[in-house]
């Protein structure tokens, strides 16, 4: 929703007007198993530290957005100890050796209160900082995510995290077929592969903003403090 009060904020492909007390910054996903080397995303092969260069953006954001009293949110994915909640067909894509559910390197992979669903400790939540736990790759599906930002009166999300073409790309998606508006900082968000990385990106904010808006972090810094 863009107002008068609003702030305007260099993005693409044209400003997004910021109304601080109608934002939320949401983390999405930035989970041990996927950003700490020997976690389970370094085991399937992937290069974390595509993915680590997004923690010192991040922590800057976050500090900042805390520091001017706003609005923050995480998010986890994983899934119910007894898996209940994970589709069959979830549980055997991608053909690996190693699945949903079965050990890994820090506990169970993908499963709620394992030490590798848990988020990294350099954005760990405060306590009154709601943490989504989703067990798909959207962060609407299956949680009250919308519930919550109906109730706090939120109309705008600062959307980062990993991974830029997985989960960041469905919950830009979900949130825009429900009204809100998103900006994505560009070194705030990442992905184990560069092309999906900038492609990821491209398909956000093309066609006018078709989803939402993309800047830097930078852009951003100056208009909450």
């Amino acid at each position: 929703m863009h107002t008068s009060q609003g702030i305007p904020i260099d993005a693409e492909p044209y400003a997004f007007e910021l109304v601080p007390s109608e934002c939320a910054l949401l983390i999405i996903d930035m989970q041990r198993d996927f950003l700490e080397p020997g976690g389970f995303g370094e085991m399937l092969g992937n290069d974390v530290s595509q993915l680590r260069r997004t923690i010192e953006p991040n922590r800057k954001l976050l500090a900042a957005w805390r520091k001017a009293g706003l609005q923050v949110m995480h998010t986890r994915e994983g899934h119910r100890p007894d898996l209940t909640d994970l589709p069959p067909a979830k549980k055997i894509r991608g053909r690996s050796k190693t699945c949903i559910g079965d050990a890994g390197p820090m506990g169970r992979i993908l499963v709620r209160g394992e030490a590798g669903h848990d988020i990294i400790p350099e954005l760990y939540p405060l306590s009154n900082e709601p943490v989504i736990d989703k067990p798909g790759k959207g962060a609407f599906y299956a949680t009250d995510l919308h519930a919550i930002l109906q109730h706090r009166g939120i109309k705008q999300l600062v959307v980062t995290g990993v991974t830029t073409e997985v989960c960041v790309n469905t919950t830009v998606r979900e949130a825009n077929d429900r009204g809100y508006d998103c900006l994505v900082p560009e070194d705030c968000v990442g992905s184990y592969f560069p092309e999906f990385q900038q492609m990821g990106l491209k398909m956000i904010k093309a066609q006018g903003g078709i989803f939402g808006w993309v800047c830097s972090s930078a852009n951003i810094l100056p208009a909450i403090f």
